[in-house]
């Protein structure tokens, strides 16, 4: 693979993801203290997400795939997602929000599947390769976070801004990316973007309770999305942003160290290790506090490698073992589908509705709020510990999926 070539795949997706971290985690900030938006407007716009993950695949699999080159299509999106953002900062309405962030996502979703795509056909050795170009999307999370918490705009406007900008970078730089032509000839159908070949593998037990448990933990994972941010800044806690930054760099860690864990352990004692983590944090959030109490919160986000690494990206590794070669694909659509569509969006919304109960006069009660999640969580783990069985050692790391961003 020559050096131009993988210098212009890592800018793209730097690009990408430097848009998506400046906005993401800190939305919720945003939308209660500038839109006096409630806790459920707050649980929709986050819900426009999942909805956009939903209808993702279709236009990647009956649209893009079959009739445009991928990276036009990846320009074409990014530009009209910065002309959207910049119709978002104009709005001060939480519900005109709402519509606009969705239109957004629906231009933003796509481009996470096309850039891994742009990427995948254009390198030599994915295993080799691949993890090298895609961890620059991780490292522009961490960078612009860090900048939206160092000049403290977490809480403004600012943050679509940045998005607009590096949006409107991405679609024009797109059109320079290597020529990624449509793959017509092998166009999946409806029933492999969904996944629906993959259903057969419910009739193992231990894969149903673990795409169960998967799609639950959705839940409280955006608990910590949408709410993480304005509850640390409610504490008192100063630059957020930069602090939660920490999370990243510990989910880059924890995957270096997911090989050695994985061959210890063995999936089912990952999955657990990853679930206790969960409640842990979420304890942690509820009973910190910016003053003696800071230290917990900072063990609460530096969890978040564990609670991502330890569950999510090994129970990427468990499906792709128990799926084997010829519905691998259709296996990690479905549980993408559930996850990050289903999953998530039940969570944002139910998050929303979490916060304003627990309000009273203006004035949200963190602690009830997070023991929710770490509620969840713990009836999701013991479920999971008594009906969950690893039948079988599964294969190795050989194809390990790379630290995201999240």
């Amino acid at each position: 693979m020559d050096l131009s070539k993988r210098v212009r795949l890592s800018v793209m997706m730097f690009l990408l993801f430097f848009t998506w971290g400046a906005w993401y985690g800190q939305m919720s900030k945003y939308l209660f203290t500038q839109l006096n938006a409630t806790g459920d407007q707050v649980g929709n716009a986050y819900t426009a997400f999942s909805l956009a993950m939903l209808v993702a695949p279709f236009f990647i699999g009956l649209i893009a795939d079959r009739y445009f080159a991928a990276q036009k299509v990846l320009g074409v999106l990014s530009l009209a997602g910065a002309a959207i953002l910049f119709f978002l900062t104009q709005t001060d309405n939480p519900d005109d929000f709402f519509w606009l962030i969705l239109v957004y996502c629906l231009t933003f979703a796509p481009s996470m599947s096309l850039t891994n795509s742009i990427a995948l056909q254009h390198i030599d050795n994915p295993e080799r390769d691949f993890p090298g170009i895609r961890v620059l999307g991780t490292v522009a999370w961490i960078v612009v976070t860090n900048i939206v918490g160092y000049l403290n705009v977490g809480d403004k406007v600012t943050i679509f801004q940045i998005a607009m900008g590096s949006a409107l970078a991405l679609g024009l730089f797109a059109f320079t990316l290597p020529d990624t032509p449509p793959k017509s000839s092998s166009s999946a159908s409806i029933g492999q973007i969904l996944g629906l070949d993959a259903l057969k593998l419910f009739k193992d037990r231990s894969f149903a309770i673990f795409f169960l448990s998967s799609v639950l933990i959705c839940i409280p994972l955006s608990f910590y999305y949408a709410m993480a941010n304005p509850a640390l800044t409610d504490s008192g806690m100063t630059n957020v942003e930069n602090k939660m930054s920490l999370g990243q760099a510990s989910e880059f860690f924890f995957m270096l160290l997911l090989p050695l864990a994985y061959a210890r352990l063995g999936v089912k004692k990952m999955l657990i290790v990853g679930l206790i983590a969960w409640i842990m944090r979420f304890f942690l959030f509820g009973y910190g506090d910016a003053g003696a109490g800071e230290w917990m919160f900072y063990i609460a986000i530096l969890l978040h490698g564990v609670c991502y690494d330890f569950f999510f990206v090994t129970g990427q590794i468990y499906t792709d073992s128990r799926a084997g070669e010829r519905i691998r694909s259709s296996a990690q659509g479905l549980i993408t589908i559930a996850t990050y569509g289903i999953g998530l969006g039940i969570g944002s919304k139910i998050s929303g509705l979490i916060a304003d109960f627990y309000t009273v006069n203006g004035v949200k009660d963190w602690t009830s709020i997070w023991l929710v999640p770490a509620g969840i969580a713990a009836v999701v783990l013991v479920v999971f510990m008594l009906m969950f069985t690893d039948k079988k050692q599964t294969k190795s790391l050989e194809h390990e999926p790379v630290a995201g961003p999240l």
